[in-house]
C-alpha cells in the first residue's frame, strides 16, 4: 500500500460507530459488538433507536453492553428511540438515563428533557433537526456536548454553523445508508401485508433492509420497518481535509452486517495516511451496500454519485 505523500495539518478525524439500526438477533449482535471492541474506533453508540418491538435485547442488556464496551477505553453513549409512542417507551427511555453513568444521544425531545432534569451530558441525534447555529445553541444550553447534523446538510452549510458554534464538537454521518424518515407505519409489516404489531419480527429476516426500487428497477429507497433510509451508502472519507479543515470532530461509521470491520480499518487507515482516498474509495465500494453517493455533503441530490460534479457547491 502506498502512502500519502502529505499529512493534514489537523488531528486526524476521530471515528465513531453509530447504533445498530438493524434488527438482529441477540447472539449476533453480541458477537458483532464484540469483534468492534478490538477495532480503532474512539466511540460507540448502543441501543434501540427505531423500532419499539425490537425487544429482544432490553435495555438492562444494552447498559450491561455499555458497562463490558467501557472496559476497552472506548467512549460508549446510549443511543434513545427515535419515536415514543407509549408508557413503556418512555419507561424504556428514563432507564437510559438514569443509568446516570454513560452519555446519552438524544433523538428526540422527551430525551433532551429528561438528560436535562438528570444533569445528564447527551449528543443531539440528527432527528433533533439542528439546521442553524441558533438552533445548535439552544440545545447546548440545555446539556448538548456534541451534536450530528442531519445527513442533507450541506458541506458549506455545515461550515457557517461550526464557524459560529465552534465549542460544540461536530460529529457527522460518514459511512452507511442514509436514515431519512420516521413513521409510526411500519413499511416491512406492510410489505408482507401484516399488521404493524402482529408484524412477526419480518426485520429479523432482511439484516440489511429491504430495498425499495423504481418501476424501472432502479434501486431508490430502503425499508427498515419504521425508517425510511437511503438506497446508497454514504461515504465521506474521500472529504477528510475538508472535514477537517472546517472543524468537525467525529466521522460516524453506520452498522452493516457484512465487512464492517474492514470497512472501519479502511476509515482509520486513510485517516492516519496509510492509504490515499482514490485507494480507499476503490476498496469501500466493494464492501458497501449499495452505490457509493455524497450528493447531500456537495448541495446536490442526495443519489448523486460518488465525486459527481467535481465538488460542485461545496
Amino acid at each position: 500500500m502506498n502512502t500519502m505523500d502529505t499529512q493534514s495539518e489537523h488531528q486526524p478525524l476521530q471515528l465513531s460507530l453509530g447504533p445498530l439500526l438493524f434488527f438482529w438477533p441477540k447472539a449476533q449482535v453480541l458477537k458483532f459488538y464484540e469483534e468492534m471492541a478490538t477495532l480503532p474506533l474512539d466511540a460507540i453508540y448502543l441501543g434501540e433507536v427505531v423500532c419499539a418491538r425490537r425487544y429482544e435485547i432490553r435495555v438492562e442488556d444494552w447498559i450491561d453492553l455499555a458497562k463490558d464496551l467501557s472496559q476497552t477505553g472506548k467512549e460508549i453513549v446510549l443511543s434513545s428511540q427515535v419515536l415514543l409512542e407509549s408508557e413503556i417507551d418512555l419507561r424504556r427511555l428514563r432507564k437510559l438515563v438514569e443509568q446516570g453513568t454513560f452519555k446519552l444521544e438524544a433523538n428526540d425531545l422527551g430525551a433532551v428533557k429528561l438528560a436535562r432534569e438528570h444533569g445528564l451530558p447527551f449528543v443531539a441525534g440528527q432527528t433533533l433537526n439542528i439546521y442553524n447555529e441558533e438552533t445548535l445553541q439552544l440545545f447546548q444550553s440545555l446539556g448538548a456536548v456534541r451534536w450530528v447534523p442531519p445527513v442533507e446538510v450541506s458541506a458549506k452549510k455545515l461550515a457557517t454553523i461550526i464557524q459560529n458554534r465552534p465549542e460544540v464538537d461536530c460529529e457527522v454521518y460518514g459511512w452507511g445508508l442514509m436514515p431519512l424518515a420516521y413513521s409510526a407505519r411500519c413499511f416491512t409489516a406492510r410489505h408482507y401485508n401484516l399488521r404493524k404489531d402482529l408484524c412477526e419480527f419480518k426485520c429479523q429476516e432482511h439484516p440489511d433492509a429491504l430495498v425499495l426500487n423504481t418501476r424501472e428497477g432502479q434501486p431508490f429507497l430502503t425499508i427498515n420497518g419504521t425508517q425510511t433510509m437511503s438506497s446508497g451508502c454514504q461515504a465521506l472519507l474521500s472529504h477528510q481535509q475538508e472535514l477537517t479543515g472546517m472543524g468537525v470532530k467525529m466521522l460516524r461509521l453506520s452498522p452493516q452486517l457484512q465487512h464492517m470491520a474492514e470497512i472501519v480499518r479502511l476509515h482509520y487507515d486513510q485517516l492516519h495516511g496509510k492509504l490515499t482516498p482514490k485507494q480507499a474509495t476503490e476498496q469501500l465500494q466493494e464492501l458497501a451496500q449499495g452505490a457509493l453517493v455524497d450528493g447531500y455533503w456537495r448541495g446536490a441530490a442526495g443519489v448523486a454519485a460518488l465525486g459527481e460534479s467535481a465538488h460542485a457547491n461545496t
